[in-house]
């Protein structure tokens, strides 16, 4: 990778950074021009006769000073389009280079603001002026522009003029209306969580010069790489292209966690773990990721997971749980299920023998083996009697086709496990700890309170483990760096005290795991404000075995308590859930009068839809209304339930005219059934308004949003959380027509009004 930077004296410097490590960066996305600069230019010095090119560089440039980035990336200018080699490896790359950078900024050409407003105007009070050229934009139809919306985590738009004008979480409904891409996926969630249909779908009107361009832009958004051959022909590379999903599909894999999209730092690890794997010629490759708790061993192990199936499409990748021997054989028996071992599924089957089938198996294809939290009593042959020796050790593969990856705590373990390929991690350094608060907090921070968070960062001894667990914290409570910091210093005198008399006399490095202890107890602390039965479980849960607890011993006053609870402490195990859920839909036949069943398929459906993956649960939903029109009728209050659900399926796939016709068949039907001021109906107005809104009409969605305040209002109070969603709805409505005192006059309202009745640490306040 090329990057841009200008040195002390002004000059333009171009510094290839293939091998090295890659410092941070700004990353520019924009339409080309007749008049861009190129490679060549940049070597011979002629880069300022484009005229064009020169403006957006120095553009770039200045801004990425504003941030205190030095180097800037250029697609124009830091290729080289005429080496084909070259110019097919960079665009198999871009997603990562886009999604890598600490800032992208988009140039758009087509969006232009009056000298006169620009100079007097500020970001939030210009919508008016600049809103319909946005929507307008060709930035928005072109290929290559998806995947510099979607990588980065840090989009920032700016007009002709170099005016920002927002960025992607902050424009993010106007971006979701514009481009019908789902807010999740806005928001950096994994993509992943998106059929690979979905995706493909996100790319259908846009256009590209060079007609393979069009499949070639979805390589990183499908997570595919594939060499470009331009002249092949658009339904060549159409071809090559799912063959490759094909094939990556048919490429058995357990990776039970998904790619942590704010994964920041260590790229230094990542890239000699990336350059060792299956560096033996004769057998299996070994290294071992090794560092106190805390330190973020096994979320770079993941990284590397993700990575290796990423880039190696033909290569398995199995994530071993190895904390203890019958954890490690538990994992082995689900790897010999992935790969229909014979035996796999009889109750009586020997585990031992069932994992020696699997290493067998594995042997004989590229696999990488990841084995997570290994232990010195587990895997080091020298602490285990010889039978349990032997076993253990037949469980690793002996193939130069396959690579291990062990994350430990002990040196000694690391060093027996991997004589040739340990990798010890420590604390962050200060920049990059800083970088990933930062990306994992859900509001940006001010310059004051960065240097807030140095202090902070500081106390956390730079532990990843320590500022995540901080930045949750902030994010679920919605407290400042500043009331967190002195929060954490009331809990680490409670830390220092619960440690055990055992743990407190042994020997430790200072700082280590007092950081993660306080914060720990701060953010138990915070469960039990919430939720004090959330608070009980968890204590339950820390004593007994961590996996698959069961939900009897969790005792509550009734099951909707209970429920809610384990929504406080985790939600997202449900995921685990969904697969074996839609196994047992599908197997079952279906008839009108099974209750259990509709009511699995109606779980089914929200629990996908709340996951953002909204063709799945539409056609759930789709069955479940089909169903309660036959069973219910169509006037019946669930029935216009499930016709809600499939509206807002709709809708969040942006799909308006649909969504907006089954939103008024709801809404008109509960007028008629349930009366005008019933909170149903309300209900249904407000939805049909965010509709109304969606598309930016701003009118229709303003009138019907006051009509819900004002029926609200009257009959549930001001002071109802129903009331108050209201008032912001119609706020936000406001702000989007850039009628600011009005807008900010409700905020303050609701702001004000949820203080009094939710309190000030509430989430909604």
């Amino acid at each position: 990778m090329r990057l841009l930077h200008f040195d002390a004296l002004g000059r333009l410097v171009l510094t290839d950074f293939r091998g090295k490590a890659i410092p941070p960066y700004a990353i520019l996305s924009h339409r080309w021009s007749d008049s861009e600069i190129l490679l060549e230019d940049i070597a011979s010095g002629a880069y300022k006769d484009r005229q064009e090119g020169y403006r957006k560089l120095k553009f770039c440039a200045k801004q990425a000073f504003q941030d205190k980035l030095q180097f800037f990336w250029i697609d124009t200018c830091c290729i080289d389009r005429w080496d084909l080699r070259e110019r097919s490896k960079a665009i198999n790359s871009m997603f990562q280079w886009y999604k890598n950078a600490t800032r992208c900024y988009v140039f758009l050409s087509d969006v232009s603001l009056s000298t006169a407003t620009e100079s007097t105007a500020t970001e939030s009070s210009q919508r008016s002026d600049w809103e319909a050229a946005f929507r307008a934009s060709a930035w928005f139809t072109r290929g290559w522009t998806l995947q510099e919306l979607i990588a980065p985590v840090s989009v920032e738009f700016f007009t002709y003029e170099g005016q920002r004008i927002g960025d992607k979480a902050s424009l993010d409904e106007l971006l979701h209306a514009i481009t019908s891409i789902p807010l999740k996926a806005l928001r950096n969630c994994p993509l992943e969580h998106f059929t690979i249909s979905e995706r493909e779908r996100w790319a259908e009107n846009r256009r590209t010069t060079e007609e393979e361009d069009i499949i070639y832009c979805l390589l990183g958004v499908l997570g595919i790489s594939v060499p470009t051959v331009y002249g092949e022909g658009k339904e060549s590379a159409r071809s090559r292209l799912q063959a490759e999903v094909e094939a990556a599909n048919n490429v058995p894999s357990i990776i039970p966690f998904s790619r942590n999209p704010r994964f920041v730092g260590r790229e230094l690890q990542l890239a000699e773990l990336e350059a060792k794997l299956f560096s033996n010629e004769q057998t299996t490759t070994t290294l071992a990721i090794v560092g106190p708790g805390g330190t973020g061993k096994s979320q770079l192990a993941l990284e590397v997971a993700h990575r290796t199936r990423q880039n190696n499409k033909n290569c398995s990748v199995f994530w071993m749980d190895a904390s203890d021997k019958d954890s490690l054989y538990q994992s082995y028996a689900s790897v010999a299920q992935k790969l229909s071992i014979p035996g796999w599924d009889d109750d009586q089957a020997d585990i031992k023998q069932l994992a020696k089938r699997c290493v067998v198996e594995i042997s004989a294809r590229q696999c990488l083996l990841i084995f997570d939290n290994a232990e010195d009593t587990i895997l080091r042959s020298g602490s285990l009697p010889t039978t349990e020796a032997a076993d253990l050790a037949d469980c690793l593969p002996q193939s130069n086709l396959c690579s291990a990856i062990f994350t430990t705590i002990n040196y000694g373990t690391a060093e027996a496990l991997a004589p040739h390929g340990v990798i010890a991690l420590q604390e962050l350094a200060l920049d990059t700890a800083l970088k990933m608060l930062q990306t994992r907090l859900a509001a940006p921070l001010s310059n004051t309170e960065q240097q807030e968070a140095k202090h902070l960062l500081g106390e956390l001894s730079y532990l990843p483990l320590a500022v995540a667990q901080a930045a949750a914290c902030m994010n679920a409570s919605g407290m400042t760096v500043q009331n967190y910091q002195a929060q954490l210093d009331e809990h680490k005198e409670a830390a220092i005290e619960h440690r055990s008399d055992s743990c407190a006399k042994k020997p430790r490095s200072a700082g280590i795991t007092d950081p993660v202890a306080a914060t720990l107890f701060l953010s138990i602390h915070q469960i039990v404000r919430e939720n004090a039965l959330a608070a009980d479980h968890l204590f339950l849960a820390s004593c007994v075995n961590r996996k698959d607890i069961s939900i009897d011993l969790l005792e509550a006053a009734s099951p909707q308590a209970r429920e809610d609870a384990i929504k406080v402490l985790d939600r997202s195990k449900w995921r685990r859930l969904l697969p074996h859920t839609q196994y047992a839909l599908s197997h079952r036949p279906t008839d009108d009068d099974d209750k259990d069943r509709l009511d699995l398929s109606w779980k089914c459906a929200m629990a996908l839809y709340r996951d953002g993956r909204y063709e799945e649960a539409e056609e759930l939903f789709v069955q479940v209304m089909e169903t309660r029109k036959r069973v219910l009728g169509e006037e019946h209050p669930d029935t216009l339930t499930s016709m809600a659900n499939l509206a807002s399926t709709y809708r969040n796939q942006g799909r308006w005219k649909e969504a907006e016709g089954l939103f008024v068949q709801v809404m008109e039907t509960r007028k008629r059934v349930l009366g005008e001021e019933h909170p149903d109906t309300l209900t249904s107005m407000a939805n049909l308004a965010s509709t109304y809104r969606n598309q930016g009409r701003w009118k229709e969605a303003e009138g019907l949003f006051v009509q819900v305040m004002e029926t609200s209002s009257r009959v549930l109070g001001e002071e109802h959380p129903d009331t108050l969603t209201s008032i912001n709805n119609l706020a936000f409505t406001l702000q989007c027509q850039a009628r600011h005192q009005e807008a900010l006059a409700l905020m303050e309202r609701c702001f004000r009004l949820s203080q009094q009745v939710l309190g000030e640490q509430h989430p909604e306040t």
